[in-house]
């Protein structure tokens, strides 16, 4: 069995939503249809996962068309409760949006998560996906999710230690994070990882 197995994070297109900037954690959003998509080689994935979502589910049927793609809940972007569908401009004079903005790791949305709370739904997720990937033929996986799933991912599995908003992924594009096997089951930090840049505008 090969010692090797990668996991490729991938981000949703964007969305309408997103280009206003409105915080969209559960609210859900279509896809542009003229959003730009990474090429990924598809015959390389054992198991294709997303978020249900609507804008990662569709990703991924854009993505892998003629593919059996897996639903995982629990990989989700955080709850924004009440903030949901809306921007800055809308919040911006909001007493306890303005002490979240200083302070998003402690204060939680009303009616929305913690980050310790997403922390620990976003990793029971990925636990699933590790232990069926590691099963998996040639144990290699994607995940098609939101930008906060993948910073908090990388912040706990990338080689090299950074704070959550220093990592950038864009819309459409994803990072490869390799493992070795028993490192994985150990939950430990990956050995390397590539990005998956946008290459094509894909809109079969």
């Amino acid at each position: 069995m090969d010692e090797r197995v990668a996991i490729t994070l991938f981000r949703h297109g964007v969305t309408e939503e997103n280009k206003r900037g409105a915080y969209i954690g559960w609210t859900d959003a279509q896809l542009n249809e003229a959003a730009e998509l990474a090429t990924v080689d598809v015959d390389q994935y054992d198991l294709i996962f997303t978020s249900d979502l609507q804008r990662c589910m569709q990703t991924a049927k854009r993505l892998f068309p003629n593919r059996k793609r897996i639903p995982v809940p629990l990989l989700r972007e955080i709850l924004f409760g009440e903030w949901e569908g809306k921007t800055y401009a809308d919040l911006e004079h909001d007493i306890q949006y303005r002490s979240w903005i200083d302070d998003p790791f402690t204060i939680a949305p009303p009616g929305g998560e913690s980050f310790a709370q997403f922390g620990q739904r976003i990793e029971e997720g990925f636990k699933s996906v590790v232990e069926q990937v590691i099963e998996s033929p040639n144990q290699r996986g994607i995940v098609i999710t939101h930008g906060g799933v993948i910073r908090y991912l990388l912040t706990k599995y990338a080689p090299d230690k950074r704070s959550f908003w220093e990592w950038k992924v864009p819309h459409g594009s994803g990072i490869e994070l390799e493992w070795k096997r028993d490192d994985l089951r150990r939950d430990m930090r990956c050995t390397s990882l590539q990005e998956v840049p946008i290459t094509a505008n894909q809109n079969g």
